[in-house]
C-alpha cells in the first residue's frame, strides 16, 4: 500500500503571505542584467555603423561577457557568502550601472568589449545573490511563484530590449538604451535597502584552484564551440589561427575544456574528504533528481539560444529584412517563454516535475516539427507563429521547473551555490546551442548548394571552380549577386545561382529545426529523472530519505 506524508509547506497554512515589493526589486535587478545583452544584440547594425567595425566585434562582446558570468559565477557565490547578499547585491547593481553608462559613452570597439566584459564580472557576482535573496524572503508556495517571476522577467526583459532598444536605435541612436540602464540602477539602489540584510559567513576561504580550473574549462569549453564553425567541426579551415595535424583547434580546445572540467569536480571531491573549502557546495548535485534536472537545464538551455540563432537568420538573410523587423518577429516567442515561466507554477500542486518535465519536451519537439514543415519565404504565416508560442510555452516552463527543483533541493543556505550552477549551465548551454546549430545549418547549406549546383543543367564546371564552395555561408540574394559579378556568369546563370540559394537555405534552416526537435525528444529522457511526486505528497521512503539528506546538507560544513 503506498503511504504519502504531507510536507513541511503543505502542514504550513496558516502561514501569512510575505511581500511581493522584494521580489519586485529583484526581479527589476534581473532585467537590468537581461535588458544589457537584449539591447546589444539589437543595436549590432548601429554599433558597427557607430565604431566602423564587423559585426564579429558584438558577437566577441557577448562571448566576453558569457565567458565572464560563467567562468566566475562560482566565486561570485562564494563571495556572497563572505561579503553578505544584500551587499553584494547594492554592490553589483551600482558598478552594472556604471558599467552601462561607460557603455553609452564608448568611443571603440575595443573599449565596448572591455565593458561587456567588467558587465559579465558584476553579473557573476549578482546573480547568486538574486536566488539567495529569494530563498530569505520567500517559503513554499510563494518560493516557486517568485523563482518563476525571477524566469518571467529575464523573458520580459528580452522583449523591453527588442521594442526599446530597437526603436532607440532606428529613430535615435543606440546608446539610449543603455542609458537607460544608468537610471533603472540609480532606482533599484535605492530600492534595496527594503530588502532584509542576510547574515555574512565567518571563517570561509576560496579555493582559488578551483577558481583557476572552472575558468579555464568554461574559456575552452565557450570558446570551443564558438569558433567550432569559423574554425572547422574537424579539419582546420583557412580561418584558424592554427592547425594541429590538419585538425581544427575548436574540438580540440571543447575536448580539453570536458577534461578540465572533470578535474575540477575531482578536485572538489578530494578538498570535501579532506574538509576543506570547496568552489561550489557539491551537495547541490549529489542526488539523481538534482542531476537529472542539471542535464534538463542544459539542454533547454541550448535549445533557446539556438532557435535564437535561427530567427534572425532567417529574417535578415532569406528576407532581407531589418533588425527591427526581426524584433517584432521575435515578439510572440518571447511573450510564449515569458508565460510559460510566470504561470507553469500554478500546476505544480496537480502534476509532478517529471510529467510537466516530460510534457514539455514533448510540446516543444512537436512545436520545433510544425515549425521545420511550415516555414516558408513568408515568416509572418500564422502556423510559423503558432509554431513558435507551442515552443516558447513549454520552454519558459521547463526553466521555472528545473530551477525551482534545483532550489527546493537544498536548504537555503545553498541558495548562492544553486544559482552559480544555473550560471554556468546557461551560459555554457547558450555558447553549445548556438555554435552546434550554426555548424550544422551552414553544413547542411554547403552541401545543398554543392550537390545542387553540380547537378544543375545550366551551372557549368568552369564557374563552379571560381566559385569556392569549400567557405559556403548564408548570404542574400545581393550577396550573391556580388559575388557572381566578379566571375564570368551570364545572366541566365546568376539567375539559377540565386534560385539554388534561395531553396538551399530555406532546406538548410528546416533541417536545423528537425534536429532540434530530435535533440527535444531524446530530453525526454533525463527529464523522466525528475521527481515523480508533487510538492506536497512525498512517498514516506522518499521523505525518510530527502530528511537525512536535508541534514546532512545543513550540518555539513558550508563551503
Amino acid at each position: 500500500m503506498s503511504t504519502t506524508a504531507p510536507s513541511q509547506e503543505a502542514v504550513a497554512t496558516t502561514e501569512a503571505q510575505a511581500s511581493w515589493m522584494p521580489m519586485i526589486i529583484i526581479a527589476l535587478a534581473q532585467i537590468q542584467l537581461s535588458f544589457n545583452i537584449g539591447a546589444l544584440q539589437v543595436s549590432i547594425g548601429g554599433i558597427v555603423e557607430d565604431f566602423n567595425t564587423a559585426p564579429t566585434s558584438v558577437s566577441t562582446a557577448l562571448v566576453v561577457y558569457s565567458l565572464a558570468v560563467a567562468g566566475f559565477v562560482m566565486l561570485g557565490a562564494k563571495l556572497d557568502k563572505i561579503i553578505g547578499s544584500r551587499t553584494m547585491f547594492q554592490a553589483g547593481v551600482v558598478v552594472h550601472g556604471i558599467a552601462m553608462g561607460m557603455m553609452a559613452l564608448s568611443s571603440t570597439a575595443s573599449r565596448m568589449i572591455q565593458v561587456q566584459g567588467l558587465a559579465g564580472l558584476v553579473a557573476a557576482l549578482m546573480v547568486p545573490s538574486l536566488v539567495v535573496l529569494i530563498a530569505t524572503h520567500y517559503k513554499g508556495k510563494q518560493q516557486a511563484q517568485a523563482l518563476g517571476l525571477l524566469g518571467a522577467a529575464q523573458a520580459s526583459a528580452s522583449i523591453m530590449a527588442f521594442l526599446i532598444a530597437g526603436a532607440l536605435g532606428t529613430f535615435l541612436i543606440w546608446r539610449f538604451a543603455f542609458g537607460l540602464l544608468v537610471f533603472l540602477a540609480i532606482a533599484i539602489f535605492l530600492l534595496s535597502f527594503r530588502l532584509k540584510p542576510v547574515a555574512r559567513q565567518s571563517g570561509l576561504k576560496i579555493d582559488w584552484n578551483g577558481v583557476a580550473l572552472v575558468a579555464v574549462a568554461v574559456a575552452l569549453l565557450s570558446l570551443g564551440f564558438n569558433y567550432l564553425n569559423a574554425w572547422g567541426v574537424l579539419l582546420a579551415t583557412p580561418n584558424a589561427p592554427l592547425n594541429l595535424l590538419g585538425l581544427s583547434p575548436a574540438p580540440v580546445m571543447i575536448l580539453l575544456g570536458i577534461i578540465t572540467g572533470q578535474l575540477f569536480f575531482q578536485w572538489s571531491y578530494l578538498r570535501q574528504k579532506q574538509g576543506e573549502a570547496t568552489l561550489i557546495a557539491l551537495e547541490v548535485l549529489d542526488t539523481p533528481e538534482e542531476r537529472s534536472a542539471t542535464y534538463v537545464l542544459l539542454i533547454i538551455g541550448a535549445l533557446g539560444p539556438a532557435i535564437n540563432f535561427l530567427i534572425p537568420l532567417y529574417i535578415q538573410i532569406v528576407q532581407g529584412r531589418t533588425s527591427l523587423a526581426t524584433s517584432v518577429a521575435v515578439i510572440p516567442y518571447s511573450l510564449a517563454i515569458f508565460a510559460g515561466t510566470a504561470f507553469i507554477v500554478r500546476l505544480f500542486d496537480r502534476l509532478t516535475p517529471r510529467q510537466i518535465g516530460r510534457a514539455s519536451f514533448i510540446i516543444v519537439t512537436v512545436g520545433l516539427v510544425l515549425l521545420a514543415f511550415t516555414v516558408s519565404n513568408d515568416w509572418g504565416t500564422p502556423l510559423v507563429i503558432l509554431s513558435l508560442l507551442i515552443v516558447g510555452i513549454a520552454e519558459g516552463a521547463l526553466l521555472t521547473l528545473v530551477f525551482n527543483v534545483l532550489v527546493s533541493a537544498s536548504p537555503k543556505e545553498l541558495a548562492g551555490d544553486v544559482g552559480a550552477l544555473r550560471g554556468t549551465v546557461n551560459n555554457l548551454s547558450t555558447a553549445l546551442g548556438t555554435a552546434i546549430v550554426g555548424a550544422l545549418a551552414v553544413g547542411v547549406l554547403g552541401a545543398l548548394i554543392a550537390g545542387m549546383a553540380t547537378a544543375h543543367p545550366d551551372i557549368p564546371p568552369a564557374l563552379l571552380r571560381q566559385v569556392n564552395l569549400d567557405n559556403v555561408d548564408f548570404v542574400s540574394n545581393d550577396q550573391l549577386d556580388e559575388i557572381l559579378a566578379g566571375a564570368t556568369a551570364t545572366p541566365e546563370q546568376v539567375a539559377a545561382a540565386i534560385a539554388i540559394n534561395e531553396e538551399a537555405r530555406l532546406r538548410a534552416l528546416k533541417a536545423s529545426f528537425l534536429v532540434l526537435a530530435g535533440i527535444a525528444a531524446l530530453a525526454i529522457i533525463p527529464a523522466g529523472g525528475l521527481p515523480g511526486y508533487k510538492p506536497e505528497e512525498i512517498p514516506v521512503a522518499a521523505s525518510d530519505e530527502a530528511a537525512a539528506g536535508s541534514k546532512k546538507k545543513s550540518t555539513a560544513p558550508v563551503t
